[in-house]
């Protein structure tokens, strides 16, 4: 009777710890639906203090490096544009996630993979090819590109609202929808810091 008495304790603590784990981690995946929210509120409040309507705003959700179940409760909290950087790692996480994302994808990728790549995925939806070398001069004259483009939308008659300027990340999205900007690309606000693999 004292083994069996004694043997209770070991099993109970085992038993806690892991519900105090599940827990927790229950606790972490309901932050990025709680910071998404957020977000939300934040890009609502920047838009009525610039007289714009916040619907006419696109937040597009940076979820590289996370994992699906974080994406999933983004997505289960009623977000549906997403953007990796890495083609690989969007090609892993799509098919476990819903169809109706709308994926964005900006990053390297060679151009004899374009092509079979959009045909592979039919909700990637935009994709931004960046050249490593000359990065910064892509990222500037896309820029220069979206807010000429604005400019060329209204001179030839094209509704405004068909037209995008993308601009803004975590750290400064509220100033880029202050400047405008139409598309803004929210991640670690939304997702927590980025967990990079070790480089070995």
């Amino acid at each position: 009777m004292n083994n069996l008495e004694e043997s209770k304790p070991d099993l109970y603590p085992q038993h806690q710890q892991e519900q105090e784990m599940a827990a927790s981690s229950a606790a972490i995946d309901g932050i990025a639906a709680s910071a998404l929210r957020s977000v939300l509120q934040r890009v609502q409040q920047v838009a009525e203090r610039c007289g714009r309507e916040s619907q006419r705003i696109r937040i597009v959700a940076v979820s590289k490096t996370k994992p699906v179940s974080l994406v999933r409760q983004v997505y289960d909290a009623g977000h549906q544009c997403f953007d990796e950087n890495y083609f690989q790692e969007l090609v892993e996480k799509a098919p476990q996630l819903p169809d109706d994302i709308e994926w964005h994808f900006i990053g390297n990728l060679q151009s004899n993979k374009l092509k079979p790549s959009i045909a592979a995925m039919p909700n990637l939806a935009m994709v931004e090819i960046v050249d490593d070398e000359k990065q910064n001069l892509v990222l500037s004259l896309q820029v220069v590109w979206n807010l000429q483009n604005i400019e060329v939308c209204k001179a030839i008659g094209i509704p405004e609202e068909q037209c995008e300027l993308s601009m803004g990340m975590s750290g400064d999205f509220e100033l880029a929808i202050e400047m405008d900007s139409t598309k803004v690309r929210v991640g670690s606000t939304i997702f927590g810091a980025r967990e990079y693999p070790k480089k070995k």
